[in-house]
């Protein structure tokens, strides 16, 4: 599936605040002092192991705001898989523009990539099952768009984007409103009738609760397999089921054949490994 890519109008502002914090107060003066004007390269980006590409855009961006001139030829755009030493893009122009923007490109893109090579993992890891891998608001701060972006270029989807995206009732909502009942109660008298109200749930009697009220999903927070299993046939496709915790490509395909609709993972945007990918100087 093709991921349409983000808007330029929400990647420039974070790829010019990143390459303003790298510029400091004096700019590139290692390469002002060691690379002639007017100097020209050929470099190529190159992935050192195997994932999948995302965040490309970002690392246009960040080259061609110090150097619009730059040349860049794609062969592997985001969603692509590649292998180790496999070459993704080529970046053509100025030398000095290309070793200045070098390092903010390649931040986003090794990052945004390492999310989705890690989302792609676990999808592999549940394919035929009917769950599918979802992220959390667990994003670094200013980030959120384009981490959520990678998962989706990784095959994932996205969970809430943000507070007011739907009603996720919480252990702490649950203790401060007295209970499953009373805080599902409240926030259906608030929230207008486009609103879906999922709650997050420890224990079977909790779901149990949740279900006689009525919701829209439910969050199925570190049960095992098997209870998950038994909480899927109490739902009996009355809400979403949405299981959570400590979830990595090992423990994925016995979280999905269970059968819960959903498998939300937290560490995909806040400590999912970089892609290890290089800028290699060719001329």
């Amino acid at each position: 599936m093709t991921v349409a890519p983000l808007p330029t109008i929400m990647i420039e502002p974070l790829v010019r605040a990143a390459l303003l914090e790298d510029f400091g107060r004096a700019g590139d003066i290692t390469t002002d002092a060691i690379v002639p004007t007017g100097m020209q390269a050929t470099t190529a980006l190159i992935a050192r192991k195997a994932g999948v590409v995302a965040g490309l855009d970002c690392a246009v961006i960040a080259f061609r705001l110090i150097e619009p001139g730059l040349k860049v030829e794609i062969l592997r755009p985001d969603g692509s898989a590649v292998a180790a030493n496999e070459t993704i893009a080529t970046i053509a122009g100025p030398t000095r523009g290309i070793l200045t923007a070098e390092r903010v490109a390649l931040n986003f893109l090794c990052h945004l990539s390492g999310i989705a090579s890690a989302a792609s993992a676990i999808v592999r890891s549940i394919k035929g099952q009917r769950a599918r891998l979802v992220c959390t608001r667990k994003t670094m701060p200013g980030l959120r768009a384009l981490q959520k972006y990678a998962v989706r270029v990784g095959g994932g989807s996205n969970h809430r984007f943000g507070l007011d995206d739907a009603v996720l009732i919480k252990d702490n909502h649950v203790a401060v409103a007295g209970g499953i009942k009373p805080a599902i109660e409240r926030a259906r008298a608030a929230v207008g009738h486009l609103v879906k109200i999922e709650v997050e749930v420890d224990t079977l009697a909790q779901l149990e609760e949740a279900l006689s009220i009525g919701i829209d999903a439910v969050l199925l927070d570190n049960m095992s397999p098997d209870t998950l299993r038994r909480a899927v046939a109490m739902v009996d496709r009355r809400a979403i089921t949405e299981a959570s915790g400590r979830i990595n490509p090992e423990t994925a395909p016995a979280i999905a054949a269970a059968g819960v609709d959903l498998i939300s993972v937290g560490w995909l945007t806040h400590s999912a490994p970089v892609l290890d990918i290089g800028l290699d100087y060719r001329e």
